[in-house]
């Protein structure tokens, strides 16, 4: 019998508590970068390629439920159980502004023109802010049938999806109107949402359950069942032909998307996994778990001489992008604060 290689991850340490939420920046001129969200009420921006630390932003008074970076990777933004949703410098790890709730925030998601954030959590209240007046007043969309889970924008701004804690499916909201225009019906409460690189499919994880649905017409695609019950999902954004999954058996595992034959199983995580998602090349996915460790894996071997070259040129634009936060690492009292170990 064949023996499997066993693929052996990046381990980022650093969060002091489980990591719940995951989010991939877009290629920029530096790189790409992966922020994390985490009960420890820390969010981290990492380099995406090689998994690198690059700073804490500090601020939070309570668990920090999801985390976003805009297009340019220019600004962050997180989502806390302080009943505030934060925008952040992400070059200086500055606190922009804080936007308060009256209840738990679960969700945050910068619009595609970066000019909008929305926002929603145990509120039952979507709301989107404009990030050219901070100040003002967010315009409200207050009819969610129940507390929100996931948010992301979709159709060039012109549609928010958004997913409950306590009911199934998703909807889709006009944000002209304020209106859910349609929904899209799963059996469990969705726990994961995310609309591919090339707009075509939202991939949803619902119980037990991986769901592909036309992004535009809205027919479910495809269905699958998965050996337990999963909290995420994500779709290879090059080719579309394989995807990620995690849930609470703690094994990370690829699945191919056409058949959804399991085609790998990724073990190491010593707690079930709260978020996967592709990195905008393709090339390797994280994964984010109860244990409070990140992992980032590799989709295929790489040849060692690309991966020398790929390491090589990683470093550079880290350290370039060190050079310009510098003070980042600073804590209130203004202090170095030490990279975590």
């Amino acid at each position: 019998m064949e023996k499997k290689k066993v693929a052996v991850p990046l381990v980022c340490h650093g969060h002091s508590r489980p990591v719940v939420d995951l989010f991939y920046s877009p290629v920029t001129p530096d790189g790409f970068f992966l922020i994390s969200a985490s009960k420890d009420s820390h969010p981290m921006l990492r380099n995406g390629e090689t998994g690198d630390w690059i700073g804490t932003f500090e601020g939070h008074k309570g668990a920090v439920w999801s985390s976003c970076l805009d297009t340019n990777a220019l600004r962050a933004a997180s989502a806390s159980a302080d009943f505030s949703a934060k925008l952040w410098d992400a070059l200086t790890g500055d606190e922009l502004h804080s936007f308060e709730h009256k209840h738990i925030v679960r969700a945050c998601s910068f619009s595609e023109d970066t000019h909008l954030l929305v926002t929603g959590g145990l509120e039952k209240i979507l709301r989107v802010f404009d990030l050219n007046r901070l100040d003002a007043p967010p315009r409200e969309v207050d009819k969610s049938p129940g507390s929100i889970r996931t948010v992301t924008w979709l159709h060039s701004d012109q549609t928010i999806l958004s997913s409950c804690t306590d009911i199934g499916g998703v909807r889709l909201w006009d944000v002209r109107s304020g209106k859910i225009v349609q929904t899209l019906e799963t059996e469990s409460s969705v726990t994961s949402a995310e609309v591919s690189q090339d707009g075509r499919y939202i991939t949803t994880a619902d119980g037990s359950t991986v769901k592909f649905w036309d992004a535009n017409h809205f027919g479910l695609v495809k269905s699958y069942n998965m050996p337990c019950t999963v909290e995420s999902a994500s779709l290879e954004p090059k080719f579309g032909n394989k995807f990620v999954a995690g849930g609470e058996d703690m094994w990370v595992r690829v699945f191919d998307f056409h058949s959804g034959e399991e085609i790998g199983c990724n073990k190491g995580h010593h707690g079930p996994v709260h978020c996967v998602r592709f990195s905008p090349t393709g090339e390797s996915y994280a994964s984010g778990s109860e244990d409070g460790t990140i992992r980032i894996w590799q989709t295929a071997p790489s040849n060692p001489e690309d991966n020398k070259t790929s390491t090589g040129r990683a470093k550079q634009t880290v350290e370039e992008v060190a050079r310009k936060i510098e003070g980042f690492h600073m804590n209130k009292e203004g202090k170095p604060s030490e990279k975590p170990s």
